[in-house]
């Protein structure tokens, strides 16, 4: 594999899940040769949990992956079978789309697109340890299961649930990082020897059953809205696709007495698991044991795809034995006759402490060496992909010795995602939620391209023709916005004779920018008195509508932006000693020589990080800076 640089590759990315595709595109893009090793290359790309992509804050993550040049939202515009947006009756900050995805179409679309991509290599392989140089400074390449020793200037870890992976269903365990897929062995001990801090987690997924035995006309359907893009290269609904339903259904009290008779049962509760679960996605027996005053718990009846005949049963993630499971199954509406023909499983694996990472997503241990996804405790597609492709910027920034990006918490939820793990780490998988991010009323999923797409211009992720597309629609959101400012809502005489609504008419005479203000004028009502606003997209009237009604808002969150943005400019030396420094406190030292803050920003929101400890380092940087 060696190569006329002196090295086998740029780049190496372990791993074929969602953040190993993000990073292995984002490092190829950046003009990077970069070998993607993965166990089994059929199953790139895989949704191994749940068919969909999206969610609330999941979606805006999502579209900020696109905004950067990244693939996730362009591949659940190809595949997806349905389309909603997620809190559509509360306000526009906690708004988010969700897509179903024919699974198996999603990851077929994956492969491809790295398959096409000219500086990207798929290899079918393990990766056991790493090659380090002789100094233990730097990365230097990997070293496979069946003895290559592949070398590259960065290397980005990406193991999901495999690393170290064992799966359990009941009695039943075994070494796999997915059901009938063998773990990978061997890096984790390997991470341990070298002294990275490596930790255990737990995950888990619900039982599929075949839909043809399930009993409908018991369940509450749940039909999609019209599909439209995730990504922001598209500006046209799919009008022309057919939506899947969903059906909901919910566990009864006999459910919980089947799930408490066999508790005994469960290798999370018989000790079998010592990794940490998701605390927002607990399974099945997880809700029957904490919530016992509960007498039913919804379940989402999902479609796996357009060829298959499986359904995913969201909410019922479960370790319990297959006989319990198939009995808790038969006590749920609609589904007493149904074949089960996947179990649910839990599945415990290795993980790499986040506070040992740069937010680069650079280890603070070994220099060239990035590591995103589950490996860094995280859980969720989105979660993986958006650190997949910031440690794929990152380790290309870093090859061509350009500052490295990154994004604060007023920029993206990305930055939040960051942030929270390197700054606060982790005990249980990290899921992303809108109530983690302070200014997610500036995050909105609709302005990812406006907050992002220079970014993503300015290192060179963004085409010629993207570029061109995003400038116009800049153009066009100014144009509405001038149409909005100047255009007048119409007298009281002309609305009679025109037949306006009545709820216009306090607003005679005013802006339509003004009376857009009002909740009660509708998109429709500026449309009808500005007809050139047909010209524009509904999307792009939308967006600047939403601006209007919420500008107060939006200007108070902006001072508030602003203040921490001066805090994350002031920036501090990682290799400060600070146990050298007379006047923090204890605490402190110990947080601050674990975290290794980039920022003063970054400094202030470490937990036992005092404001006087801060008023020491803003001294010391702000002296520092003066003798620069």
């Amino acid at each position: 594999m060696r190569n006329n640089v002196g090295v086998d590759y740029d780049c190496i990315v372990v791993g074929g899940g969602h953040a190993g595709i993000e990073a292995s595109l984002a490092a190829a893009r950046l003009g990077f040769s970069t070998l993607l090793i993965t166990q089994n290359p059929d199953r790139i790309g895989a949704l191994s949990c749940n068919p969909a992509i999206g969610g609330l804050s999941k979606g805006n993550l999502v579209r900020e992956i696109d905004a950067l040049g990244g693939e996730m939202g362009k591949l659940i515009d190809k595949t997806m079978i349905q389309y909603r947006v997620l809190n559509r009756s509360r306000g526009p900050a906690v708004q988010a789309p969700r897509a179903q995805a024919d699974k198996w179409r999603y990851q077929a679309e994956a492969r491809l697109v790295l398959e096409q991509e000219a500086r990207v290599l798929i290899f079918m392989d393990t990766v056991i340890d790493l090659l380090v140089s002789a100094d233990g400074r730097c990365v230097e390449g990997v070293v496979t299961e069946r003895g290559q020793r592949i070398t590259a200037k960065a290397v980005v870890l990406t193991t999901g649930t495999f690393m170290e992976g064992k799966i359990f269903i009941g009695e039943y365990d075994a070494q796999q990082g997915r059901l009938g897929e063998a773990a990978a062995l061997g890096l984790g001990r390997n991470l341990r020897r070298r002294g990275f801090l490596v930790g255990r987690l737990k995950t888990g997924t619900p039982a599929r059953i075949a839909g043809d035995s399930i009993d409908y006309a018991v369940l509450e359907r749940q039909d999609g809205e019209l599909m439209r893009p995730f990504s922001f290269d598209v500006e046209q609904a799919f009008s022309e696709r057919a939506s899947s339903p969903c059906w909901i259904t919910h566990t009864t009290p006999k459910t919980h007495d089947i799930i408490r008779a066999n508790i005994h049962r469960s290798p999370l509760y018989g000790g079998k698991i010592i990794g940490a679960g998701p605390r927002y996605c607990p399974s099945i027996e997880d809700k029957v044991v904490r919530f016992p005053e509960r007498e039913e718990h919804h379940l989402f009846i999902e479609p796996e795809g357009l060829f298959t005949n499986e359904m995913y049963l969201n909410g019922a993630s479960s370790s319990l034995p297959e006989d319990v499971q198939r009995d808790f199954i038969h006590s749920i509406p609609g589904l007493e006759s149904a074949r089960i023909t996947r179990p649910a499983y839990a599945v415990e694996y290795d993980f790499l402490d986040p506070l040992d990472l740069y937010p680069t997503l650079e280890s603070k241990r070994l220099e060239g060496f990035f590591v995103a996804g589950q490996t860094n405790g995280s859980s969720g597609y989105e979660e993986a992909a958006a650190q997949g492709i910031m440690a794929g910027i990152n380790a290309a920034l870093k090859l061509r010795k350009d500052p490295p990006l990154l994004l604060g918490r007023a920029e993206a939820y990305i930055g939040v995602l960051i942030d929270d793990l390197t700054t606060l780490g982790t005990k249980e998988p990290y899921r992303m939620f809108t109530s983690r991010a302070e200014h997610r009323l500036v995050l909105r999923h609709d302005t990812a391209d406006a907050r992002l797409s220079p970014k993503a211009r300015g290192i060179g992720l963004i085409s010629e023709q993207r570029w061109e597309r995003f400038v116009r629609k800049i153009r066009g959101l100014d144009a509405i916005g001038e149409i909005l400012r100047s255009g007048k809502t119409p007298g009281l005489k002309e609305q009679e004779a025109r037949g306006f609504a009545s709820y216009l008419r306090p607003h005679a005479g005013d802006t339509l920018e003004r009376a857009l203000t009002d909740a009660a004028v509708s998109m429709s009502d500026s449309v009808t008195i500005a007809p050139e606003l047909r010209d524009f997209p509904a999307e792009w009237l939308e967006r600047v509508i939403l601006d209007i009604r919420y500008a107060g808002y939006i200007e108070k969150e902006g001072r508030t932006v602003a203040r921490a943005t001066k805090m994350d400019a002031i920036k501090l030396d990682a290799g400060m000693d600070y146990n050298a420094l007379t006047g923090l406190s204890s605490e402190a030292r110990e947080k601050l020589t674990q975290v290794r803050p980039l920022s003063l920003g970054q400094a202030a929101r470490i937990p036992g990080v005092r404001q006087g400890d801060i008023a020491l380092l803003m001294v010391l940087a702000k002296r520092d800076e003066g003798n620069v």
